[in-house]
């Protein structure tokens, strides 16, 4: 089976391809349901060419999944010569008016249908075959019953589902609580995931708002649609927020094997919005566990990456609809949350030239910084020396090089200060955390070390650790509480709701 992750920018398609993605999917900028991602424009058409020359036995998946309005189709015949620029693969579309275009401009790529499309039986399957599909994404409704019938009546058609990640509370994300709320459409790419807001209980007439609080934090509330007796949607109150329509993610990670047998072809995972971190992260656990399936590693051997999907964003999972309806039924509450940041990625490691150049850059910057000392009037020199033994990180030490140690490029993202803890993880090691004494960061330009490195400033990493390509570095979050749902600052208020 295909391993198929998102990829919201350049950095995280090459990430997706790095820790075990067959295939990725973007989306280009106007034409994608995630508008809200970074998505790709113009400066990353070259950048994609070099990731997929690096990688060329990996796929490049398009999509073009919004519903569109002729001003739409106008701008994407605008863009076809930009499009083309792309090693696009495949395209991923729900709405036909735009498959004969690509068709006639895209000859060698294939056509996928959206989930958008709620594609659930075979007959359906079957039309779209007929127009020059290759491969259908199911809707999320179908369960493993339904997909096995569907590739036993058209073997020859893939078929895609979704295995890992958010899911909407509506049917195949047609959903219009977000246009309604925000005007903004998410057929059109703006979901604003109004089912995840938070909402207030308000007493209205009769009982006190204490009251209505108290009864909505004993979990006994539900909502029952009429034409479906029996079926239940929890409304909870917890503290500052109340969970009514906010689904738990999917996670199909311990059942490879029942979807294999069903006849799926590609596993995609969710995610185009999300960090670089939960791409590479959850990119790997599933990567280990196909390869465990496939018999490349013992079980054994893939549970320890498995372990660290607990280790990024998420909510309560679920198995969705692929056993029960019933599972994706059940809401959860909050946020998600994750124990870690993401403190920085770990570049090309330095040759043994560019790291002697590097220490002679820092002993001559420390000859120098001793010639003006050596320049000043005594009393101004005891002064200077003074503030240095006070203030140590106005006069740091030049790196020196160490036996069986490596310097790498390190692309901060969040501060780390030198003697932190931090945790090294790559496509093959699950989590190395540093020893005391085994880093250090230099500064590039004068080859002194470094007591912090943050975003902006460019920085090297000198460790005794051989880091593999691809490697990125953590930091335990000190105010993770397990458990608790944080404000995370991304909130705002506005009339009660939280946005």
């Amino acid at each position: 089976m295909e391993l198929l992750s998102p990829a919201g920018n350049s950095q995280k398609l090459e990430y997706a391809y790095a820790y075990g993605a067959d295939a990725a999917y973007i989306g280009l900028k106007r034409f994608s349901l995630r508008a809200k991602a970074d998505n790709f424009y113009e400066e990353d058409v070259a950048r994609v060419k070099a990731i997929k020359e690096r990688f060329p036995q990996k796929k490049l998946h398009c999509a073009l999944n919004i519903i569109f309005h002729n001003d739409d189709i106008d701008k994407l015949l605008q863009s076809l010569d930009y499009f083309k620029q792309y090693p696009i693969d495949a395209f991923i579309v729900q709405d036909l008016g735009i498959v004969p275009i690509l068709q006639k401009h895209f000859p060698n790529a294939a056509l996928h249908l959206s989930t958008q499309a709620s594609c659930l039986n075979r007959e359906a399957v079957k039309v779209y075959k007929s127009m020059g599909f290759s491969r259908v994404v199911l809707g999320r409704e179908a369960g493993l019953k339904e997909i096995r019938q569907i590739k036993d009546a058209v073997p020859d058609m893939e078929l895609e589902v979704f295995v890992h990640g958010a899911m909407c509370i509506a049917y195949a994300g047609r959903c219009l609580m977000s246009a309604y709320l925000t005007n903004r459409s998410a057929q059109g790419g703006l979901c604003s995931h109004a089912c995840r807001w938070n909402f207030d209980v308000k007493a209205d007439g009769g009982i006190t708002e204490a009251d209505a609080k108290r009864i909505a934090q004993s979990g006994a509330l539900v909502l029952e649609e009429q034409s479906r007796p029996g079926e239940f949607l929890p409304v909870f109150e917890g503290q500052n927020y109340t969970a009514i329509l906010s689904s738990k993610d999917l996670r199909m990670i311990e059942h490879l094997d029942d979807l294999k047998a069903a006849g799926v072809d590609s596993l995609k995972i969710e995610g185009r919005m999300k960090s670089l971190y939960y791409v590479a992260i959850v990119t790997r656990a599933y990567r280990k566990a196909l390869d465990a399936l496939e018999g490349k590693i013992s079980k054994e051997e893939a549970a320890p990456f498995v372990a660290e999907l607990e280790n990024v964003s998420h909510r309560e999972s679920t198995t969705g609809f692929y056993y029960n309806a019933a599972d994706a039924n059940k809401t959860t509450s909050g946020a998600s949350d994750s124990p870690y940041d993401l403190a920085a990625t770990i570049g090309q490691k330095l040759l043994d030239e560019e790291f002697e150049a590097l220490a002679k850059k820092g002993n001559d910057t420390i000859i120098l910084r001793q010639r003006e000392l050596d320049s000043m009037h005594p009393a101004a020199r005891a002064a200077r020396l003074e503030d240095y033994k006070k203030n140590p990180q106005k006069a740091p030490p030049a790196v020196l090089p160490q036996t069986g140690w490596k310097a790498y490029r390190y692309q901060p993202m969040n501060m780390v200060k030198a003697g932190d803890k931090i945790e090294f993880v790559s496509p093959d090691v699950t989590a190395l955390a540093s020893e005391p004494g085994s880093w250090l960061f230099v500064d590039p330009e004068s080859g002194l070390e470094m007591p912090w490195a943050c975003d902006g400033h460019d920085c090297v990493i000198y460790t005794k650790y051989d880091l593999q390509m691809g490697t990125i570095v953590r930091t335990k979050d000190p105010e993770y509480i397990p458990g608790v749902i944080r404000d995370s600052g991304r909130t705002k208020k506005a009339g009660g709701i939280a946005l």
